[in-house]
């Protein structure tokens, strides 16, 4: 065969080249060096981008940090905060790629960090949507420094990468749903005890009103006028109807959560005070309980009317149980623009060391613990006073009307 042609062998084809020099013709030497042939071995991919991500872990974070902010949930965050788990799942990432085996990795994710990640982000205030975006962002931020760095994420490295991200998001979402479910039926269970509660005071005053109508009907007396009483029935009756309505409404939505949803205007307090006084009345009158409204008259506030309602009737409920033939007196002023309210009694009084735990709700009651739901609710504050023998004050504020509302 001529020297001036290609000849072939068990290689393939092999090309000549003629020396610059001497003339002589050569065979062309194919072999790329080893430096490009470890680029497109898989085993130099996988141990490069390992390394790559602990030696520019810092500066892969802050490019995540970066991008994650866009996050509406995440722009609050402090950097450990927000940070969390990533740190240790590049280590998680680099050690799967370095060891260059995907066998382990659900095991170690399971027992690792992602599902605590989930809870966390629930208690950041992240939605679902947000979790897995984050972790997208890193995926993304990932495959930027590989690029950069002149590796082509593909085969076992791509693999790796995408189970370990991957079951990273199935675990951290499957703990944000598990304990959002659990919240869930949490505040269902304690907003129904909140109405079952509420519903026992005019429950208990129907009765009480009933009884004195009664006994109005069958006196001797022709005279005898159960009007007053009848209208305080009329009155318990509408605002049973009312909440067992508005259970009806949340229920109609079974993921409800049971959140307040406030309706705000200005109305006069002391009409409002005056309605649940002649609500109660029958309730205090057995107790020979003497109720005072002390409200001015001019007095104007920007609250829930409704919300309001609860929050006296309970404060109301609470003073009579502990004041047997004594005094409760309800007042309120305006101070800079915040109304404060109060609810004090001349009653048996709180010993001194359980004063901390009256508005929680196994401290004997829920009626202090809906006081409080209902006033932050109104972002106000609520504080009680008492001395073992003496007055017992519950004060609370309602903020003065938001601009604009």
């Amino acid at each position: 065969m001529s020297n001036d042609k290609s000849s072939t062998g068990p290689v393939g084809p092999v090309l000549f080249q003629d020396h610059p020099v001497t003339g002589k013709r050569s065979p062309v030497n194919r072999e790329p060096n080893s430096e490009r042939r470890n680029v497109g071995r898989p085993e130099s991919v996988l141990t490069k981008l390992a390394v790559l991500i602990r030696r520019d872990r810092e500066a892969l974070l802050a490019r995540w940090r970066h991008e994650v902010r866009a996050l509406p949930s995440a722009q609050h965050l402090d950097a450990p905060t927000l940070d969390d788990h990533i740190p240790a799942l590049l280590e998680e990432l680099a050690e799967a790629l370095a060891t260059r085996s995907d066998e382990t990795i659900a095991e170690a994710l399971r027992e690792g960090s992602p599902p605590e990640h989930g809870l966390q982000r629930l208690e950041d205030g992240f939605d679902i949507v947000e979790v897995v975006a984050e972790y997208n962002i890193l995926r993304g931020c990932i495959h930027d420094l590989a690029e950069a760095n002149g590796l082509s994420l593909a085969g076992t490295a791509f693999h790796i990468l995408n189970r370990v991200l991957d079951g990273s998001i199935g675990l951290a979402v499957e703990a944000y749903a598990r304990q959002s479910t659990s919240e869930i039926k949490h505040r269902r269970e304690e907003y129904l005890a909140f109405v079952a509660h509420d519903l026992r005071t005019p429950l208990e005053a129907i009765s009480l009103a009933a009884s004195e109508v009664e006994r109005a009907l069958q006196a001797p007396s022709a005279n005898a006028d159960g009007t007053p009483m009848i209208k305080t029935l009329q009155r318990n009756v509408r605002r049973l109807e009312a909440l067992v309505g508005k259970v009806l409404e949340e229920n109609k939505n079974p993921e409800v959560e049971g959140d307040l949803k406030l309706e705000r205007r200005s109305f006069d307090l002391w009409p409002l005070v005056h309605a649940v006084i002649q609500d109660i009345q029958p309730i205090a009158g057995t107790a020979s309980t003497r109720l005072m409204n002390m409200v001015p008259d001019d007095l104007v506030v920007f609250a829930d009317a409704g919300l309001l309602r609860r929050i006296f009737q309970n404060l109301l409920d609470n003073a009579i149980a502990h004041t047997p033939r004594g005094e409760v007196r309800i007042g309120a002023r305006d101070v800079n623009g915040t109304i404060e309210c109060w609810v004090s009694d001349n009653g048996a009084g709180i010993p001194r060391n359980l004063l901390h735990k009256v508005f929680e709700k196994d401290a004997g009651g829920l009626g202090l613990a809906i006081v409080k739901t209902l006033v932050e609710a109104h972002e106000g504050t609520v504080e009680l006073d008492s001395e073992e023998g003496h007055e017992t004050i519950v004060r609370f504020t309602l903020p003065s009307r938001i601009t604009g509302a």
